[in-house]
Formats: structure tokens, C-alpha cells, sequence
């Protein structure tokens, strides 16, 4: 991400304006899971990857009408229960204060089942706090008989219905018409719905929508969440300073047949990636060795947005996780599981279709996520926790898929420990174990191939912070330059932009703190933040 070009000329006014990094398309790609129903089985059925449904009459179809594209579409119909009923599928995707956003989808209403009496259709995007409370409320047309029979919603056509209508969320009432959706203060994530409302007149009818769109305008994903730790791996061996390992064998708790080594053909960087690497060789009474990092003693923290992105190995008996522990574990009063887990993922193996987020307490809570679109856990994805004081939300590439609130159920301390106390990083790829289903050492040599490797290209955590930008400082003489000191961030400079704008060849300012003294020449120079 790439914030905040600042120009200097001796003898010319300052000039601080906003660069972004990257450009978005006119119409790009669509940041929802499934959109156009097309991976699911065969249709028609009520199995809807990606999308959650809610009430009795929701339908993936095929057939007549035809699809707005592809071959599937969404079919709806109320309950016919003689009461207000709601009938839909939604998708929750992670924001951030002061993101941006446009929403739309393709809907149709055949003549030959028109939606009929007081039901009524619309697509719908809601932004939510960390508890789900609605925040703020947009909402496309709302799809009606008297819609219908005005001819604003023409019969047998895919019709594009734009989320443009702002509404107050108390009275329900459009109080504006906007180009774009805000993410107001407080957001943690969105839901984009379909919702279909049934009038107890149990009157007939059906809409079908095709192509839904969900797409982010604004280039900073999470609003004025900024990244204030982090670890790259961008450079040539694993930071000291930040990351030990757990080393031995013994199964660890769970049966496992490895042995955890310091070694660097067990744990390296290279590549701007951590390599975690799985072998099979003889290491004690240990077939296999492998590695377990974590950051116990180094870095710890509580509450934030901590995101990793990895790509997952294939093979039977490996069992990668990206996880974190209660300090308090070396408290011989608490250790585990009063200390807390949190597994913000873990995988089997064999199971590279799915991702699986848990918390461990004394109870346990757990979820399991089902990549679509072809992907699979073998691909890089974005794994994401939400830690607040009393919820944790769990998301795989932006799809917010589990979400635990407290009481966690825990008896040996007041809500809402035991995750209000700082955790520490864990890393690692077991082989074998309870979890993975306890496969034998035969069975492991005939379905892995080794080494096997578990890249982790990086670990983030965000919080909600001052502006990324610069501040400018004119003094008699000289140019101060300041941004916020607790975002990751470095300074860099150009001072040969060609005649149509900024180049690229960008050269790193050396900075020990959050301030640059910059002399004035006379060219041009400019300046900029760039954070991971």
C-alpha cells in the first residue's frame, strides 16, 4: 500500500496530495464468493457454496429463464405461512473504518410467475460491528408489484439493480441517493444480502438474481486500519529477535510422529517467504522432522486484526496450523487450555478443499471453511482473526465464516477471559497426530511426498490508527516530513519523474523514527509512504 506523494521545490508552495499504489477497473472483480451460483452441483438444489441461506424457498437453478450468464441462477419465493416471512442467502466479507464500495446484481421476475400481492424483493448491504450490530444500511429498488407494473422492472429481463439507496437504520426510510457505500466508524465487516420478504397474503411469485457484485473502490481494504507489526520474511534467515522454536519429539499432546528441529532444512527464509519444511528422515526414534516456531518471549499482544497468508502442502498425515497461545501457558495455576487457544487455522492434509479456525478454553468452538471458485488450500489465501473484548470473527480471504462470542464457557475466570490476556505466534507442520486421524507410518510414506513445504508469505496486525499520510512542517530553512509512529511504514524518494508524473524508480529515505528533515533543492523531489 502506497499513501500520501509529497512534491518540494525551493521557492514553490508545498504540495501534499494522495498517491494509491494500484488502479481499480471500472467494473472489478467481484469480491464475493460464488456470485453467479455456478460452482454448486447440479441444479436445482438448496446447496449454495459460499453464500448462507435463511428461510424455506431459496433455490439454485438452471433452465427457464435463462441465466443472466453461465448456467445457474438464485431462485426465491416466499414461505406461503400466512405471516411475514424472509426467504435469502447472504455473504459476510471482512472492512474496515471508511472503506468504499459499490453493490449490485442482476434480477428477473418471469410473466409467467410475476412476484405477486406484498412480497417484495431487494439486494440489501449492511455494515456491522464486531458484535454484529448494524452500523449503516444500503439497499438497491425494492423489487414490487407496483415496480412491476410500472414498467421500471420489466418482466422476463435481467434487470441491473444498483445498491444505491442509503436508509436510516432506525426508521428504515431512504435518507440519500449514493454513488458509493462508506464503511462507517466501528465497521469490522459487511454482509451482502439477497433478501426476499413474504406478505401473509401468501401470495405467489418468484425473482431470480444472477451476477451479484460486491466491489471495493477505495484502495485501503480495511478503511483507517493500518498495519502496526509485522513480519515479511523479506529477509535472508528468521528474525532472532522475534521467533524461538519448540524442538523434541514425543507427540506434543496429540500423537505426533515428528520431531520439532531449529534446523535450517526445517525452517528458513527465502524468497520473501518462511519455508516450513517436512522431512522424511531418522532423527532419534523419529521417521520425521519438521519445525515449530513461535514467539513466546519476543512479541506478544491482545485484541487487533492479525492476518497471515500462506499456501498449505498436500499429503497424508500433515497437519500445518497458524495459531496462538496465552502467555500465562508457563503459569503452572493456568496452562492449557485455562491459557487459551486460538487456531486461526489448521488443515488436514488430505482435506485441501477445507480450512478449519477453533478457540480453545476448558470448551471448544470451531468452524469450518469450504474453499469454491476452484481454490483449494494448496493455493496462497488469506487467513484473518478479529480479536475484540468479547467476540473473535475468523475469515478466509476476506469471507467472514465463524464467529465466537463470550462467555467462552470458561469457569476458572470472569468473562471474558481467558482471551483478554496477551498470546504469543505459533507456526509449525506436525506430522501425524490425533487430528489428522492418527495415519500410520506406512500410510504417510505412501500418500506424502517429502520434503513437504509450508510457506507462510506473511503475518500482519492491524488496528485502527491516526491518518497514513504525511504531515509537512515548513521550518526557516528546511522541511520537516512526520507520519504516525506506530503504523509500519518507510520513507521513500524520486527525484527524476519523467514530464507525464511520478516514475518508479523509488529509493528507500534510512530513518530511525517517524520524522525526515528534507532540504529544499531546486529540482524536484518527491516523497512518499509505503507500507507492506
Amino acid at each position: 500500500m502506497v499513501k500520501s506523494v509529497f512534491s518540494a521545490r525551493a521557492g514553490l508552495t508545498l504540495l501534499l496530495s494522495v498517491f494509491i499504489g494500484f488502479g481499480l477497473s471500472a467494473r472489478a472483480a467481484s469480491l464475493l464468493s460464488n456470485p453467479g451460483f455456478e460452482f454448486d452441483p447440479a441444479s436445482p438444489n438448496t446447496t449454495f457454496p459460499g453464500w448462507t441461506r435463511y428461510g424455506v424457498n431459496t433455490y439454485n437453478e438452471t433452465g427457464a429463464p435463462a441465466a443472466h450468464s453461465g448456467t445457474n441462477y438464485f431462485k426465491v419465493y416466499q414461505a406461503f405461512n400466512g405471516a411475514l416471512n424472509t426467504n435469502g442467502v447472504y455473504q459476510d466479507y471482512i472492512a474496515g473504518p471508511g472503506a468504499t464500495y459499490s453493490a449490485d446484481g442482476w434480477a428477473d421476475t418471469a410473466a409467467s410467475d410475476t412476484l405477486a400481492g406484498q412480497n417484495v424483493a431487494w439486494i440489501e448491504v449492511t455494515f456491522h460491528d464486531a458484535g454484529a450490530k448494524v452500523l449503516a444500511l444500503y439497499r438497491s429498488a425494492v423489487i414490487s408489484t407496483n415496480l412491476i407494473a410500472s414498467g421500471a422492472f420489466p418482466k422476463n429481463t435481467w434487470n441491473d439493480l444498483q445498491v444505491t439507496n442509503q436508509y436510516d437504520i432506525n426508521s428504515l426510510q431512504v435518507t440519500n441517493t449514493v454513488a458509493q457505500l462508506v464503511a462507517p466508524p466501528g465497521t469490522v465487516f459487511l454482509r451482502y444480502q439477497i433478501l426476499l420478504r413474504g406478505g401473509p397474503d401468501s401470495a405467489g411469485g418468484s425473482v431470480y438474481f444472477d451476477d451479484l457484485n460486491l466491489t471495493r473502490i477505495s484502495a485501503a481494504p480495511y478503511g483507517d486500519m493500518n498495519i502496526i507489526w509485522s513480519d515479511e520474511f523479506d529477509g535472508t534467515a528468521i528474525n532472532p529477535k522475534i521467533w524461538t522454536y519448540d524442538t523434541g519429539a514425543g507427540g506434543w499432546g496429540n500423537n505426533e510422529l515428528e520431531d520439532y528441529t531449529s534446523r535450517t532444512n526445517n525452517a528458513f527464509v527465502a524468497n520473501g517467504m518462511l519455508h516450513i519444511v517436512g522431512r522424511q528422515e531418522s532423527l532419534g526414534n523419529s521417521h520425521y522432522t519438521s519445525a515449530r516456531l513461535k514467539s513466546d518471549g519476543h512479541f506478544s499482544f491482545t485484541y487487533g486484526r492479525l492476518e497471515w497468508r500462506a499456501q498449505l502442502p498436500y499429503g497424508v498425515g500433515l497437519w500445518p496450523a497458524l495459531w496462538m497461545l496465552g502467555t500465562n501457558i508457563s503459569v503452572s495455576s493456568i496452562g492449557w487450555p485455562d491459557c487459551g487457544e486460538i487456531d486461526v487455522l489448521e488443515n488436514k492434509g488430505t482435506n485441501v478443499t477445507k480450512a478449519q479456525s477453533s478457540i480453545h478454553y476448558g470448551g471448544d468452538g470451531t468452524a469450518t471453511y469450504t474453499f469454491t471458485d476452484g481454490q483449494a488450500a494448496t493455493n496462497f489465501h488469506t487467513y484473518t482473526l478479529d480479536w475484540t473484548t468479547n467476540t473473535m470473527l475468523f475469515y478466509v480471504d476476506g469471507h467472514l465464516f465463524e464467529t465466537q462470542n463470550s462467555p467462552w464457557g470458561n469457569t476458572d475466570g470472569a468473562s471474558p477471559f481467558p482471551f483478554n490476556k496477551p498470546a504469543f505466534l505459533l507456526m509449525n507442520m506436525a506430522v501425524g497426530g490425533n487430528y489428522v486421524g492418527n495415519p500410520d507410518q506406512t500410510n504417510i510414506d505412501a500418500g506424502t511426498v517429502f520434503p513437504a513445504e509450508f510457506l507462510v508469505d506473511y503475518v500482519r496486525i492491524y488496528t485502527t490508527t491516526q491518518p497514513f499520510r504525511l504531515a509537512v512542517m515548513q521550518t526557516s530553512s528546511n522541511i520537516i516530513l512526520s507520519w504516525p509512529s506506530n503504523i509500519v511504514c518507510h520513507l521513500q524518494a524520486q527525484t527524476d519523474a519523467p514530464p507525464s508524473g511520478i516514475g518508479n524508480n523509488w529509493i528507500q529515505v534510512g530513518t530511525t523514527t517517524n520524522q525526515a528533515q528534507i532540504i529544499p533543492m531546486t529540482s524536484s523531489a518527491y516523497f512518499r509512504l509505503v507500507t507492506p
